[in-house]
């Protein structure tokens, strides 16, 4: 059956008009070269709702009841992990069929969308106690407290870096075009491992590690790098140190150096990369590094190297001078990893 043509407001209009000058539905009906049928409808709307527009339509019910909506939220909170097939197979069980696309429309109503999760240090119990108590105990540090620091840390750069992962915009079947693809290496791209620190007041120097570091070499490095880093930053006296609690960095002679030199360290949580501005910097690095497209590792060293230098001072301080952030989302998230 073809659809009618609805009325327009104007003729709707003129019909309530009519009615109200005391002419019947048959009427009008001839008048206007309307059935009567659809002049009683319009004006059974008007006297109820005292208007003849359109009312909002309440659309198909809904297959899932509001029990079953609670049920799958329930599910969903208890075990992000749930995939759509169990959902499907929890309410199959409890009477109702759906498809997945059904159950990913309900969640998303709810405000639950579908996300790779992330992947982060594994906390153990003692781990989270450990961060809880590193944040509370300097929630009350200045921001000239942290800018005395010096923080110091260890990254992988991949030749293909960021580019491996990213999205293009592309019409369909254009997905081989040149510019839509990533160009990938037989056996991987290659990449390299940098050393780096950095303070309030800029980057200090960053140097790559060429093979598996000792305690020995990473003692080499600190000599060789960071205390000229720490002159080249014009860091305050009584400056502090930090890094995290890898073995090479908490073996006895380790510490045996840095209580020679006379350093003062920052003790430190377990697993809490996280809670590390310089993670910022590096992530600052890969993207610049990215954009430049280096196609061999001589390339990627030396515009590793390049980029690095060219992060501003100002940069580096504003990660300093928001550092208490870091420490009121670990507490907030209970001790668990962070977003920053």
């Amino acid at each position: 059956m073809a659809k009618t043509k609805e009325l327009s407001k104007d003729t709707r209009k003129r019909i309530v008009d009519l009615h109200q000058t005391g002419k019947s539905e048959s009427t009008i009906g001839k008048q206007l070269g309307v059935k009567k049928s659809t002049v009683g409808a319009i004006i059974r709307k008007w006297k109820t709702y005292k208007t003849t527009d359109n009312l909002p339509r309440s659309g198909a019910p809904r297959k899932i009841s509001s029990r079953g909506v609670k049920m799958i939220m329930r599910t969903v909170s208890k075990n992000p992990r749930t995939t759509w097939g169990d959902l499907v197979n929890d309410l199959q069980r409890a009477g109702t069929t759906v498809t997945k696309v059904t159950i990913s429309n309900t969640l998303q109503r709810q405000g639950i969308k579908s996300f790779s999760a992330r992947r982060v240090p594994l906390l153990k119990p003692v781990h989270v106690q450990a961060r809880l108590k590193f944040a509370r105990e300097h929630m009350d540090d200045t921001a000239e407290d942290w800018e005395n620091v010096m923080w110091p840390d260890e990254t992988k750069v991949e030749l293909l870096g960021i580019n491996s992962t990213r999205r293009v915009w592309r019409k369909k079947n254009t997905e081989l075009h040149p510019k839509n693809t990533i160009p990938t290496v037989k056996h991987g791209g290659g990449n390299i491992m940098l050393l780096g620190c950095f303070s309030a007041k800029g980057t200090g120097r960053l140097i790559r590690v060429k093979e598996r570091m000792n305690g020995a070499m990473y003692r080499e490095i600190l000599g060789q790098n960071l205390l000229p880093s720490v002159k080249a930053l014009k860091m305050k006296r009584g400056w502090v140190f930090q890094h995290d609690s890898d073995p090479k960095h908490t073996a006895r002679a380790t510490k045996e150096w840095l209580r020679k030199k006379h350093l003062k360290v920052l003790e430190w949580p377990s697993q809490s990369p996280d809670l590390n501005p310089i993670e910022n910097l590096w992530r600052e690095l890969k993207v610049r590094v990215a954009r430049r497209q280096p196609q061999n590792i001589t390339a990627l060293e030396m515009i590793c190297m390049e980029e690095w230098a060219k992060i501003p001072a100002t940069v580096c301080a504003n990660l300093v001078k928001t550092y208490s952030n870091h420490l009121t989302s670990v507490i907030a998230n209970k001790g668990y990893v962070t977003k920053y």
